[in-house]
């Protein structure tokens, strides 16, 4: 059936469509420019971490607070408020003479990624008071998320090799100005809840351990494990994550509610979230540095070889959405995590000298898998919670996916730390072995927790599932 929009409809579905865009844009498009980062700014693998995960950490950390902020001032104030921020972030990253100015704006962009992405969805959900209007809605929300996601290594790969790595940041300018202007003139004032707390304290303690953690991790390979700076980043992220169970626990509106945890599959499905990110965007990173590093490969080129991988990702998640009542969240989820695991073990034999080709069936199985999993475990994590905690439970998947890939970065990066090939070839085969392994724990992780949902929710739940995507 044909359903008509109004011109409001589509003038805020347009903004919201395009802060998707630049937000799944920014985690993608970066790799493919790591070679060209590392030589205007004379940095090792630990600085190129930085670059990546500083957008990550800043956008993992806040993604939960934003989602209050824009319920306690209204979506559309933040959604601006995010967008200007994220425009005039990558304005900076696109000028900076240095590396800790282009990290420190990183971080900003970040932020401005927190402050879109969940304010995208609550104005679509006032925008389209109609059920079926707004799953249309928020499908082509998620379809123009994909398309960024896919699109962004070859975009950046273009962007790179024919005007420079300054321009995948300041190609957001055009595009934040858009955003702006149609939020401004097509979404309506946002209903302000001002019964919902922002839980200060917690988000402090989950900023300094996520902080610390990635400090010891990236500063690891090029410190050592000895080193006080390294060793002191452990011991803080430890008692900073302690602190933060204890603060939510406490807390009579916590940006983390435990209880939620209590529900088996909520907790599997979240496992599931870290684990598959972690060794997702672990390895794009790894094969990132591959190409460019070791096989001399142009930005475009690298772009390029990546296209296959992400476009498979985007198809399979769309079957696997539609097969998952008819094959089962739980079989689906077994299945997807030992096929990525295959995937990924069939890269073993790579070598410095091998071929591209030889790369491309097992990165497609492995991208395969990892499509399978993600719809799954969205609406895993959706039935697994009362309908009126949807929202915080999908917040939490979301994070949870972002810390787990900001952490691969890490862990895989101090791995491959030495760029000759020699030392490259035993870290990247230590991340694909480390990474398949990983997904093969989550497979029994799955078969053990995973329980009878009530009901899976199909609808927006699974549109919604790129929320934080990246």
């Amino acid at each position: 059936m044909s359903i008509t929009m109004s011109r409001a409809q589509r003038g805020t579905l347009a903004a919201a469509g395009l802060g998707f865009v630049v937000v799944l844009l920014d985690v993608s498009v970066v790799n493919v420019a790591l070679d060209a980062l590392r030589g205007r700014f004379a940095t090792d693998v630990s600085g190129l971490q930085w670059v990546v995960n500083a957008y990550t950490l800043a956008f993992a950390s806040l993604l939960l607070t934003t989602g209050a902020l824009g319920d306690r001032f209204g979506a559309r104030r933040v959604f601006t408020a995010g967008f200007a921020v994220f425009t005039l972030a990558s304005i900076a990253c696109g000028l900076a003479t240095s590396l800790p100015l282009l990290v420190a704006a990183r971080v900003v962009q970040g932020l401005g990624a927190a402050l879109l992405v969940p304010n995208s969805l609550a104005m679509l959900r006032q925008a389209f008071p109609d059920a079926q209007q707004r799953g249309r809605a928020v499908g082509w929300w998620s379809a123009a998320g994909g398309v960024a996601l896919a699109a962004g290594p070859v975009l950046g790969g273009l962007l790179v090799t024919h005007i420079g790595w300054r321009s995948i940041f300041l190609i957001n300018l055009p595009i934040g100005v858009a955003g702006v202007v149609l939020t401004l003139r097509h979404a309506a004032a946002a209903v302000q809840a001002r019964g919902r707390g922002i839980d200060l304290p917690g988000q402090l303690t989950a900023i300094l351990a996520l902080i610390a953690l990635t400090v010891c991790f990236s500063e690891a390979g090029r410190l050592g494990w000895q080193h006080p700076l390294v060793l002191g980043a452990a011991l803080l992220a430890v008692l900073a994550s302690l602190g933060f169970v204890g603060v939510e626990a406490r807390s009579k509106e916590p940006m983390l509610p435990l209880t939620l945890f209590r529900a088996a599959t909520f907790s599997t499905a979240s496992v599931a979230g870290v684990i598959v990110n972690f060794a997702y965007y672990g390895l794009i990173f790894v094969f990132s540095l591959f190409f460019q590093i070791e096989q001399q490969m142009s930005a475009q080129r690298t772009g390029l070889a990546f296209l296959p991988m992400t476009a498979v990702v985007m198809a399979v998640n769309i079957v696997a959405s539609r097969s998952l009542h008819r094959v089962g969240a739980k079989r689906m989820m077994i299945g997807g995590m030992v096929v990525a695991a295959l995937g990924y073990l069939l890269l073993l034999p790579v070598s410095f000298g091998g071929s591209y080709g030889a790369l491309v069936v097992p990165m497609l199985i492995a991208a395969g898998g990892i499509a399978a999993v993600v719809p799954t475990m969205t609406n895993l994590t959706l039935s697994s919670v009362d309908a009126a905690r949807s929202g915080i439970a999908a917040g939490v998947l979301n994070s949870a996916r972002q810390v787990g890939g900001m952490l691969g970065v890490a862990v895989f990066g101090f791995f491959v730390r030495d760029t000759q090939p020699a030392a490259f070839m035993r870290g990247m085969h230590l991340s694909i072995v480390t990474a398949a392994g990983l997904l093969l724990c989550g497979g029994v992780i799955c078969l053990m927790g995973i329980r009878p949902p009530r009901e899976l929710r199909c609808g927006e739940g699974h549109a919604s599932r790129l929320a934080g995507e990246g």
